[in-house]
């Protein structure tokens, strides 16, 4: 699971949860993977992102990387920075592990890098 992708996952869907996010990330095993730097790619992803959940789910994984605490405003500019999120958004990734809901703490596993966000009936 590349962390990209953890920015769009949450547990909304658990019986009395009301935000379901961000969920932790609870990794056995993290691998990094080389892709190509494309400035314009990632300068187009991070206005879509939740900062605050990108940040946690850096540090869940020990790859904050030296990430800004805010977004800086000239971001778009700042080479290093884009080459960061790139590094943390594209080429970090869970390959074992469970992602925890923060309210209910239900875990939910991921299996070679494919989180199962299935519920069971009584959870729906």
């Amino acid at each position: 699971m590349k962390l990209i992708t953890h920015n769009m996952l949450t547990s909304k869907g658990i019986k009395n949860v009301k935000e379901g996010f961000p969920l932790k990330i609870q990794a056995e095993e993290v691998r990094n993977v080389d892709i190509d730097f494309d400035r314009e790619f990632i300068s187009k992803t991070i206005p879509k992102l939740d900062w605050n959940a990108l940040i946690f789910a850096a540090q869940c994984v020990g790859h904050q990387e030296d990430l800004p605490e805010t977004l800086p405003e000239s971001y778009d500019s700042d080479e290093d920075l884009l080459k960061k999120l790139h590094h943390i958004l594209l080429e970090v990734e869970v390959v074992n592990g469970c992602l925890e809901c923060p309210e209910t703490k239900r875990k939910f596993p991921i299996s070679n890098g494919i989180p199962n966000m299935l519920l069971n009936e009584d959870e729906v």
